[in-house]
């Protein structure tokens, strides 16, 4: 056995090796600690423990050490739970959680942002714009009444547009911006019907029938006539106009269609074209500036089909 020797450590230490020992010793401890005479023998279990590794450790020691033990010195118990401690935790995972707040925060202002861009602002850019037509509304309605009166001399039509746009400023008083609007929209298509200059001319050209005859429904006896027409502008264009179908009550645009004649005018377009393949009178109506209707030839009817 080797020899003994002084304890290379202060009174402080040397406790503190005695307590670490001890817990070593748990087992052995926790059943001497339910023994009358506990403190008189963890004091001689550790001498032994200790002369075993040649090491004289005084009794006043073996001693603290016990006392030191049953009032947990040197352990370390953390702080009771409570504000102070909720915000040092809080910190010492600061490099944790701050990257996670980070990257949330940056969503937010990237979803912020986009719903400011993509939603609030075309809805205030709407809104502004609503709100300025609504503003210049009365003026718009003068104006388009002016261009009216400019473009016919018919007191019928500028009538009919000063009336347009009476009602469309009562209607801006009393708060029903449709009604306002549409009263808008009214003059503007009349004063763009008004504009319009084309004729009517019946199509004589392969793949399309020249004349088409039906047989109503409702009076069997009888026989309607049809020359199919195409309106072509100054230009030479061939344009789209909104026909009303006599037969199903449907409004379409289209580039041609039938145009109701009498049995007179669809002969003679007949006679005309088996003389040579082509229709030399070729007109059958015109729309002049200035008015609404087309002027047609003697002998056309009231009424139209857009199907063949």
């Amino acid at each position: 056995m080797a020899g003994k020797s002084e304890a290379p450590l202060d009174d402080l230490m040397m406790a503190m090796d005695v307590v670490d020992t001890l817990r070593h010793e748990e087992g052995q401890v926790a059943r001497e600690l339910k023994t009358d005479e506990r403190d008189t023998a963890m004091v001689d279990r550790l001498r032994k423990v200790y002369a075993a590794q040649g090491i004289d450790v005084p009794d006043h020691i073996l001693k603290k050490g016990v006392e030191d033990l049953k009032r947990d010195r040197f352990v370390y118990s953390p702080p009771a739970a409570g504000f102070s401690r909720t915000l040092a935790m809080i910190y010492i995972s600061r490099s944790t959680w701050s990257k996670w707040m980070a990257g949330v925060f940056a969503v937010l202002v990237i979803a912020i942002a986009a719903w400011y861009f993509l939603v609030k602002l075309p809805e205030q850019r709407a809104e502004a714009d609503l709100l300025a037509r609504i503003d210049a509304l009365p003026q718009t309605y003068s104006e388009l009444v002016s261009r009216v009166d400019a473009l016919t001399e018919n007191a019928d039509i500028e009538a009919e547009a000063a009336r347009i746009a009476e009602d469309g400023r009562l209607a801006l008083s009393d708060g029903k911006n449709d009604a306002a609007f549409k009263a808008e929209g009214d003059l503007r298509q009349l004063a763009a019907n008004l504009q319009e200059v084309f004729e009517v001319r019946i199509i004589s050209r392969q793949g399309v029938p020249t004349g088409i005859t039906r047989i109503p429904e409702t009076n069997p006896d009888s026989e309607n006539y049809y020359i199919v027409v195409e309106a072509i502008d100054p230009d030479g264009n061939i344009i789209n106009r909104s026909i009303l179908s006599e037969e199903n009550s449907e409004a379409i645009s289209v580039d041609k269609w039938g145009q109701r004649v009498s049995q007179n005018i669809y002969d003679a377009v007949r006679q005309d074209k088996l003389e040579d393949g082509i229709v030399q009178n070729g007109k059958l109506g015109e729309k002049r500036r200035g008015e609404l209707n087309i002027k047609w030839r003697s002998g056309v009817r009231d009424g139209a089909i857009t199907q063949w």
